[in-house]
């Protein structure tokens, strides 16, 4: 199976040697076009290392906070099966594509990247589940009965973030393994989630350890 030239290519341009692969995620029937681990075991040259801090590849990696949240899911269903649900900071798309599989009415991912909504679509079609797209949180609409949102709070400048999602829809999930002061008035902790990231990066053991908050209005 080859890897859509629209991500191909992109990942070639920051990592010449990079490839992707069509791979399984651990403990889900899911499968992502991620990096190919084989391609970083190697150490980074000074210009790649620029151009990866300039702008990251998130969508070509299954974080473990997305991958925790889209097993959530998968366990349960009926949290989304019937609703509108948008996805918000989609990355490779696999918390919106859990949704989707899951029964949800319908699914948005949302992302500022224009290389990660390409990641959702390609990745979309890997799994055979339709989703709806945008660049624009925003200019949606305040109709969605669920927001879920996973690895976003990875830089504190988006803790103002959690009061925006429930502008848009009724309910909001929140997956996080990075804040570990996490406090805000309208979310409770519903519980601990435990994953890695996927392919592995040999990341601390403590950011295995996926909090998962839910607000409602």
């Amino acid at each position: 199976m080859t890897a859509p030239p629209s991500l191909s290519l992109p990942l070639r341009q920051l990592l010449g040697d990079a490839r992707l692969s069509a791979q399984h995620l651990p403990g889900t029937d899911l499968q992502l076009w991620l990096i190919d681990i084989d391609n970083m075991d190697r150490a980074f040259d000074p210009d790649e290392t620029r151009r990866i801090l300039a702008a990251p590849p998130y969508w070509c990696f299954c974080w473990a906070s997305g991958l925790a949240l889209a097993r959530w899911i998968a366990d349960q269903p009926q949290q989304v099966r019937g609703l509108r649900v948008l996805d918000f900071g989609a990355g490779s798309g696999v918390v919106a594509i859990a949704a989707a599989k899951a029964g949800a009415a319908e699914v948005v991912a949302c992302d500022l990247d224009p290389l990660a909504l390409a990641a959702c679509r390609a990745n979309a079609e890997l799994n055979r589940v339709t989703l709806g797209y945008s660049a624009d949180f925003f200019a949606e609409e305040d109709r969605f009965d669920l927001i879920i949102v996973a690895d976003v709070l990875y830089d504190r400048a988006n803790l103002p973030l959690l009061d925006q999602f429930l502008s848009r829809g009724r309910a909001a999930l929140v997956a996080d393994s990075r804040v570990r002061d996490f406090q805000h008035p309208l979310y409770t902790r519903l519980q601990m989630l435990h994953a890695r990231t996927w392919p592995d990066l040999g990341e601390p053991a403590e950011f295995r350890h996926v909090s998962l908050y839910q607000a409602r209005r």
